[in-house]
């Protein structure tokens, strides 16, 4: 698949690996994704990031992945609806965190899943993004998939990123306009 990946794409998925090898993480997810789009500069994604306000803010979008780690990467919707069976995530990580120290349920330093001298694996969540970033390509007729399509993928799939990226006002919606104009269908 990798071979239909624009050269600003590419780019992305590389800053995804070390976003995620510097974090520790064991596997590259979706969070990892958004952290290398935020880092784009010149392309099409980061002009749709632009526009929409969010270079501006790529600080709070990162402390809000963060914080979402520090969750064990719950969304708020997968919280509350714990919290609708009586769990009080809040309290479980900071009990964890009393116990194990800060950032205990983050998965950060683990090394499972890495074969020794490679790099991060990609997770589940990850490899959803790629494959639905090739079904955005697909629906808006492109005949590569570049990092605009990777970031459509990440608003499109339910997910913390997805939520944390609607909370600053980018959703699948919001980008399609910017890059399509209003009169392309969204893709599903």
């Amino acid at each position: 698949m990798f071979e239909r990946f624009t050269r600003d794409a590419r780019e992305v998925v590389r800053g995804a690996v070390e976003h995620c090898s510097r974090a520790g993480s064991p596997s590259v997810g979706p969070e990892h994704l958004l952290q290398a789009l935020l880092d784009r500069e010149g392309s099409r994604a980061s002009f749709a990031l632009a526009a929409l306000g969010l270079a501006e803010r790529r600080e709070s979008v990162r402390a809000a992945l963060a914080e979402a780690r520090r969750r064990a990467g719950l969304s708020r919707a997968e919280a509350d609806a714990l919290a609708g069976l009586g769990i009080d995530v809040a309290e479980i990580v900071s009990r964890v965190e009393e116990v194990h120290g800060a950032g205990a349920m983050s998965g950060d330093g683990e090394e499972r899943g890495r074969w020794p001298g490679r790099g991060p694996r990609f997770g589940r969540g990850t490899k959803d993004v790629l494959e639905q970033s090739l079904r955005v390509a697909l629906a808006h007729r492109d005949r590569h998939i570049g990092d605009e399509h990777l970031l459509l993928a990440l608003t499109a799939l339910r997910g913390v990123t997805a939520e944390v990226l609607a909370d600053h006002g980018v959703t699948y919606a919001s980008v399609t306009r910017v890059l399509y104009g209003a009169g392309q269908a969204k893709a599903g």
